[in-house]
């Protein structure tokens, strides 16, 4: 082959999102094949090499029984030392209320507990993939993200597979909608003046100048900034050192409206001078999504 061939393993908890996986992936131009045994795989690898028209695939394998678990650590293994596939296992999990809450939801029945209660499934399951869990090169945990958010985050990571370096998330987020899971990093900027208590500011958001300049105006942020952006910049070239190829920093104020977000704004543009920075606001429009439900 003339190029190396890009595998992506995609595996974890029943219900935490394989399907979204498996849709983003085949947007991104992978070959996507859904559970696969994993004793046919090396017949396809020969398949694959005959063409040599297939450089990106993504493969989805589910856990069904102790047996199958067995079959892919071994199919795993042999990828491992066979010199022209390079392979990165994603695994999604969620936390088991919310497994929970998605099966009652679809009526489906897990896997491991045809005949017994969701919890128990999701218990045998979770022990079973403990191991391979800990080898994957990814985890995603979904339980707080939706449909597209998950798309959104498998794009961040994989549109670019063959590109090389260190990728930073800045998230702002509001601590009253809870912490993100995913988060490395967790700044409170909540000791700051707040721009909901001044009346034309409230329905803004921290990407509106005049939120923006405001948050910006105090002695207090702006020692803040010098000094957390001052910090990161002497982390960020031991966490590439370690080979670390991404870091999400969370940055939340009480509603994730207008003091996250400005600052957010602020040191990602500033990060981005040296590094590949994503900002994300998660919770940005909630307030305006709840008044208009009201």
């Amino acid at each position: 082959m003339s190029e190396n061939l890009e595998l992506v393993v995609i595996t974890g908890m029943s219900g935490a999102g394989k399907t979204v996986a498996i849709q983003s992936f085949e947007d991104m131009g992978y070959f996507c094949i859904d559970n696969m045994p994993p004793s046919l795989v090396p017949k396809f690898w020969e398949l694959i090499k005959e063409s040599g028209k297939v450089t990106k695939i993504a493969l989805v394998v589910d856990l069904r029984s102790r047996s199958f678990f067995e079959e892919i650590q071994s199919m795993l293994s042999n990828i491992e030392n066979t010199s022209f596939i390079n392979t990165r296992v994603l695994f999604l999990d969620a936390s088991d209320s919310e497994l929970v809450s998605r099966y009652k939801e679809t009526r489906r029945a897990h896997p491991l507990a045809m005949d017994g209660l969701v919890t128990e499934g999701i218990r045998k399951e979770r022990a079973i993939l403990e191991d391979l869990k800990t080898k994957a090169s990814i985890v995603i945990n979904t339980t707080n993200l939706t449909p597209r958010q998950l798309r959104e985050r498998i794009n961040e990571e994989f549109r670019s597979s063959y590109e090389t370096g260190f990728r930073i998330q800045i998230l702002s987020f509001g601590f009253k909608y809870g912490l993100p899971i995913d988060a490395d990093i967790v700044m409170d900027v909540r000791f700051l003046p707040n721009p909901h208590y001044v009346s034309e500011l409230r329905p803004q958001t921290g990407m509106d100048q005049p939120v923006y300049e405001y948050v910006m105006s105090f002695k207090e942020t702006e020692a803040f900034y010098q000094q957390f952006l001052g910090l990161l910049q002497t982390i960020m070239p031991g966490y590439v050192n370690e080979g670390k190829s991404s870091l999400t920093i969370a940055i939340g104020c009480t509603g994730g409206q207008h003091r996250s977000v400005a600052l957010s704004e602020r040191i990602g543009k500033a990060l981005k001078e040296e590094y590949k920075v994503n900002i994300t606001h998660r919770d940005k429009d909630k307030r305006k999504e709840t008044v208009n439900r009201s």
